[in-house]
């Protein structure tokens, strides 16, 4: 359910690098940084669209809302979309291509995104002769659609505010900074109040 994976994502979230250390010192730090979110870095997913998806634990969560609300097909096209913009191989780009255009834009796409039939024509065009850009315009019109839409739905909701203030945190004053005349109210200003 919506819920327990809301569980599962807080405890990935929540995780602390207990994995094991490769001897390497470069990998150690990489490692040591992949396996937890700062507060600071999920604040930052508030500033963009772009930030949230960026990051891989950002990703999970969205995608996990999304889930939630029966519409991940927009972001399972972005991601389909950037991860086809990395084909070395030019033999894969067409199966590539019309694998993509079947699930998410074809009209009998299992996965079908919300596309005008202007850009719905052009990528159909494009992908005749499939160039690494030929989803860009497609791509660019589905994270618009995102960011006005379900991104601002998200910054309200559960997954991503449980994230940015977590449980056990508490709003006591050492952990909230107070103005001279009264002392904020944690959940109202979670996010640039609550260190």
């Amino acid at each position: 359910s919506a819920k327990d994976m809301k569980h599962r994502l807080g405890f990935l979230l929540q995780k602390s690098d207990s994995c094991d250390y490769s001897s390497s010192q470069g990998k150690k730090e990489k490692m040591s940084s992949s396996q937890r979110v700062s507060q600071e870095e999920v604040r930052k997913w508030a500033d963009s669209l772009e930030n949230l998806i960026h990051h891989d634990r950002g990703l999970a969560a969205f995608r996990a809302f999304l889930k939630s609300e029966y519409s991940e097909e927009n972001i399972e096209f972005w991601v389909s979309c950037e991860d086809y913009k990395k084909t070395k191989s030019p033999a894969k780009l067409s199966p590539k291509a019309r694998k993509i255009y079947d699930e998410f834009i074809s009209v009998q796409a299992t996965k079908e995104v919300n596309l005008d039939s202007c850009t719905r024509e052009k990528t159909s065009h494009n992908i005749l002769e499939p160039t690494l850009s030929c989803f860009d315009e497609a791509q660019r019109k589905i994270f618009t659609l995102m960011e006005k839409d379900s991104y601002r739905r998200f910054l309200k909701s559960p997954y991503y505010l449980d994230l940015v203030s977590p449980p056990g945190a508490s709003c006591g004053p050492e952990n909230c900074k107070k103005s001279h005349t009264h002392t904020l109210d944690c959940n109202s200003n979670i996010i640039s109040q609550c260190a």
